[in-house]
This record gives C-alpha cells, sequence and structure tokens, in this order.
C-alpha cells in the first residue's frame, strides 16, 4: 500500500464550493444535482447498480435533501430521449495576497459561463490565470469518511483488496480515507466488504491545497465576496480554495 504519511493530519473540511442553506442556493443546488445525475444516466446507463456515478450521485443528493421528484425527472430526460448535452470546465483564479481559487462548472452555455465568471473577477479584482497556473498548487484527492472500524482494521482491509491511498486519519471514532478519484469506487467496496452496512459520511472528489493562507481585513472581504458570487451563478458547481476561513 501507498501511503504518503507527509499529507497526515490535512483535516478534510466538507467541501468549500458551496453553497449555503438558503432558500435561493437550494433552489441552486437541485438544478446543479439534476444536471450531474442526467449527465451520469446519460453517460453510463440509467440503471443505478450498474452505474456506480449515478448510485453515487444519487445517494450524495439523498444526503443533501435534494426532492425525490428531481432526481426521478433527471433520470426520466434520459430514458424519454431528451438530448441535453453539458461540458465540465475549470477556471484557476488570483486573489488577494497569495489567495487562489479553482472553480468547476457544469454548463450547457460555454460563452455564459466564462462571462459570468468574468463579471464576478471584475467586481473583486481577481485574475483568471492559465490552466494549470493554479492546480499545481492543490492535491486531487477522493475522500472517504465513516464511522465503525478503527484505523488498523481500515488499513487491513484496503490491503486485502490492493487497494493504494495517499492518507488516513483516525479522528475519535471517525476514519478519514485520502486516495486518488480513479480509486473511490474500489475504497468504498473495500471498506463496505469488512463492514457491510456502514453509512459514508464524506464521499467526495476534491481539490484540497496544499498550503493555506490567512487573510485580514480588505482582502478577506474581497474574497468572501468573491465567493459569494460565485455562489450565485448557475453553472458553477463547486469552489476549492486555500484560504483559511
Amino acid at each position: 500500500m501507498k501511503l504518503n504519511i507527509q499529507l497526515f493530519g490535512r483535516a478534510y473540511e466538507v467541501r468549500k464550493a458551496s453553497i449555503q442553506k438558503t432558500g435561493a442556493a437550494k433552489a441552486k443546488l437541485y438544478s446543479m444535482y439534476a444536471r450531474e445525475i442526467y449527465q451520469a444516466a446519460k453517460n453510463g446507463g440509467t440503471e443505478v447498480v450498474a452505474n456506480p456515478s449515478l448510485k453515487r450521485l444519487i445517494e450524495r443528493a439523498k444526503k443533501e435533501q435534494v426532492p425525490a421528484d428531481i432526481i426521478k425527472r433527471a433520470i426520466d430526460k434520459v430514458n424519454s430521449g431528451v438530448d441535453e448535452s453539458y461540458s465540465s470546465v475549470s477556471y484557476e483564479l488570483f486573489g488577494p495576497n497569495g489567495s487562489t481559487m479553482i472553480v468547476e462548472c457544469l454548463t450547457d452555455n460555454l460563452n455564459r459561463s466564462v462571462s459570468s465568471i468574468r463579471a464576478a473577477l471584475n467586481k473583486c479584482h481577481f485574475k483568471m490565470g492559465a490552466m494549470g497556473s493554479v492546480s499545481y498548487q492543490y492535491d486531487h484527492l477522493c475522500i472517504v469518511g465513516f464511522k465503525g472500524l478503527n484505523e488498523e482494521d481500515t488499513i487491513n482491509a484496503l490491503i486485502e483488496n490492493d487497494v493504494d491511498i495517499d492518507d488516513i486519519e483516525a479522528n475519535n471514532d471517525s476514519i478519514i480515507i485520502y486516495g486518488n478519484p480513479q480509486d473511490l469506487f474500489k475504497i468504498k467496496e473495500a471498506i463496505t466488504k469488512k463492514l457491510p452496512n456502514v453509512e459514508f459520511d464524506i464521499d467526495e472528489i476534491s481539490m484540497l491545497p496544499k498550503e493555506k493562507v490567512n487573510l485580514l481585513g480588505e482582502d478577506l472581504e474581497v474574497f468572501t465576496k468573491m465567493l459569494t458570487m460565485l455562489d450565485e451563478i448557475e453553472d458553477v458547481q463547486n469552489v476549492y480554495h486555500n484560504v483559511e476561513l
């Protein structure tokens, strides 16, 4: 097993992207999941058992209290032959005093997406970087969190199923595993074999900053304003950043 001990202690924070549970933001959250579920069903089929990506999205949507009819309508679109086309695109941004962001969008209109991002940039005096100019400062990882096993039993389960990971954290009765994004389902399967009734508290693919920065005063205000504006853009899925909040 590959275990990168130097990453230990990164203390995963539930994804920064998102979306506060206010009225307008709930509507955006539902729309986002509808798009993601539609795209996953279109790409991998509408049978949940045979499409792990779709199953994972539906599980996450239910945890975030997305209404069942929204999930059903997204899948029914595929079954009825509705043809929508969404593209994934990322923007890498530079903010005040060493702050950075990676903004992920899922959109059916790339021009609308980039125009919305640029409008927020101009108001907050951020700059857009070239592809790779920010992302090299982040680790692209899957994160799996659960309760019910200790650290030793978790590591044994992963070894028995020949699953490599980058890091593991034990915090009281919780275990958090970090691994390559393509190994997400292998990690979950290994844990499920050892603990059949496991419920995964964290099931994410994320970008985690290698180092964080602290902002104060006006810099922090501008950065927070930028996060708020991004939350209001319909196409924005996730926002990852390196600021300690």
